[in-house]
C-alpha cells in the first residue's frame, strides 16, 4: 500500500483513464511509476509526453533507451524498472548472459559502437557528472552524435532516478 493516494485504473477518468487506456494498450499493463504519477494528473501528463517523445526520437532507438533505463535502475536499486526493462531487452534478443555482461560493462552491450558510446556515456555520467570533459563529448561527436542526442540521452537516463527514490519513499509496491 502507497503512503499517498494514487488513481486505480478502474477509477480513473479524464486525462489520467486516457493515458491508462494507452498504456494498457501499447505494452499490455500499466507500471506502477506512472500509477504513482496519478497522485499529480499533471505530472502524469507530463511524464506521458516525456513517453511519447522518447519513443518517436529520431536518433535513440528502442535498444538504446532501454539499455539505458536498465542499466541505470540497475544503479539505483530500481526493482520495478529492472525487471520491466530487463524483460524489453529480452523482447530484443538479448540474453541472460549479454545482459549480465551489459551490467559490469557497457561496452559488452550488443549495440553498435555509437550505441555503447552513448550507453556507457550516459552510465557514467550518472554515476560521477563532474568526471565529464570535453573530449567526452568530442568522441560522442566523432561517432555522429549530435549536442541533443547526447542532452535527450542524459535526460533520458537522469528521468530514472526521480521516480525510484519516488517509489521508495511512498512504499510503492514493486510488483509487476
Amino acid at each position: 500500500m502507497t503512503l499517498i493516494n494514487i488513481i486505480e485504473p478502474e477509477k480513473a477518468e479524464g486525462d489520467v483513464k486516457e493515458i491508462y487506456d494507452a498504456m494498457q494498450k501499447n505494452i499490455g499493463m500499466i507500471p506502477s511509476p506512472m500509477q504513482l504519477a496519478s497522485a499529480s494528473p499533471q505530472m502524469m501528463k507530463m511524464m506521458w509526453q516525456s513517453i511519447q517523445y522518447y519513443t518517436q526520437h529520431p536518433n535513440l532507438g528502442f535498444g538504446l533507451l532501454s539499455t539505458i533505463r536498465y542499466l541505470v535502475a540497475d544503479e539505483y536499486d530500481y526493482a520495478f524498472c529492472i525487471k520491466f526493462n530487463k524483460d524489453f531487452l529480452k523482447m530484443q534478443g538479448m540474453s541472460d548472459e549479454d545482459i549480465e555482461k551489459t551490467t559490469q560493462d557497457p561496452f559488452q552491450a550488443p549495440l553498435d559502437d555509437k550505441d555503447r558510446a552513448m550507453v556507457a556515456f550516459v552510465l557514467n555520467t550518472i554515476k560521477s557528472p563532474t568526471a565529464v570533459t570535453e573530449a567526452d563529448i568530442t568522441q560522442l561527436h566523432d561517432l555522429g552524435w549530435e549536442d541533443r542526442d547526447i542532452l535527450d540521452a542524459l535526460a533520458h537516463g537522469c528521468s530514472m532516478i526521480g521516480p525510484s527514490i519516488m517509489m521508495k519513499a511512498f512504499k510503492m509496491d514493486v510488483a509487476c
